[in-house]
């Protein structure tokens, strides 16, 4: 009777020890849910964002798991303050869509001129936004693991070539907000803020006569029936800085040796794995658009320069918005451009 006893007990604190096990295993696992609103198939989802997810459960050997919505949990301007609020663990978005202050700095990613690739200007700007500007600093109840921006913006329209400066009066255009919204402004461009999923729509029933987008927009979003024209400046007429981000509680939640993986795989390198893919997707975009009736042209000398007087004067007023908060904004600004002219 007393053997039947003890291999009972030993049986039951196996049971129980096994049990501990797994409940530890259970806690240590951490599982995040990221809200992506661009279509699945866009090469930022499809080839950023969910390989980047795939590689944060690697790298912490499964104890950190990222699932990536098919669906947003909410619409594309409201995603930082989705993260920040916990509505959802991670996503990414561009600082032009919350019209507020809070992302001063960042706009040095929004300039026209800034490099003629995505990938050694994303890195610049990680690099320059992350590191001299405090990038971490503007983005409040989260833990910022990625910045980039797309190839260089374009413009595109359905009613003419933009052979001179009067040539843009009168268009009615989609833009992100932010600095192409009012530079569009000053070029007699009625503008019109909207998400790329709604793009399609609005143009092919002639509500905006076009849109500024990298190229690659015009293949991901089938508008090449519905444009005319488009025209390239070097350095992009404009671009917009984009950001991943995690729920601060989220974060804190992570191990320090899980942190320190993620870390690894974000920052300048997810950097320059967003720029990678979007000078890809830029190349078959530009390949898809020469084989359409779109003319492409590049932009005539004195447009340029009106462009580039223009462009000086926001400059300006934001490196004197951003010296009152103890930064040199001409000296990052010339840092990006170097930066991504390697």
């Amino acid at each position: 009777m007393k053997s039947g006893v003890r291999k009972s007990t030993v049986a039951l604190a196996a049971l129980t020890g096994f049990l501990a096990l797994q409940a530890s295993t259970a806690l240590a696992e951490t599982k995040l849910v990221m809200s992506s609103w661009l279509p699945p198939k866009h090469p930022i989802v499809a080839d950023v964002m969910k390989p980047w997810a795939k590689e944060v459960g690697k790298v912490t050997e499964g104890r950190v798991k990222v699932r990536v919505l098919a669906k947003p949990l909410g619409p594309p301007p409201a995603h930082f303050d989705m993260a920040a609020d916990g509505v959802a663990d991670l996503t990414y978005g561009l600082h032009s869509f919350t019209k507020d202050d809070r992302f001063l700095r960042s706009r040095i990613g929004q300039f026209s001129f800034l490099g003629d690739n995505a990938t050694s200007t994303s890195k610049a700007y990680w690099n320059v936004y992350g590191g001299d500007l405090k990038a971490q600093d503007e983005h409040k109840g989260v833990k910022l693991l990625g910045l980039f921006v797309h190839g260089p913006g374009l413009f595109h329209n359905n009613q003419r070539e933009i052979s001179k400066l009067e040539d843009f009066k009168g268009l009615k255009i989609r833009t992100p907000g932010g600095y192409i919204a009012d530079l569009a402004g000053d070029l007699g461009i009625t503008t019109q803020f909207m998400g790329p999923g709604q793009v399609f729509e609005k143009l092919s029933r002639g509500v905006i006569d076009g849109v500024t987008f990298p190229v690659e927009a015009l293949k991901a979003f089938k508008l090449t029936k519905h444009l005319s024209h488009s025209m390239r400046i070097p350095g992009g007429i404009y671009n917009t800085s984009w950001f991943l981000v995690m729920n601060d509680k989220k974060w804190a939640s992570i191990s320090d040796a899980d942190k320190k993986a993620i870390l690894a795989i974000s920052g300048e390198a997810f950097a320059e794995r967003a720029g990678k893919v979007w000078d890809a997707a830029d190349a078959k975009g530009a390949d898809f658009v020469g084989k359409s009736d779109i003319k492409v042209s590049d932009a005539p000398e004195a447009v340029v320069s009106s462009i580039k007087d223009l462009a000086a004067g926001y400059e300006a007023k934001w490196a004197e918005a951003v010296k009152a908060q103890g930064f040199d904004g001409m000296a990052a600004l010339g840092a990006i451009r170097a930066q991504a002219a390697q």
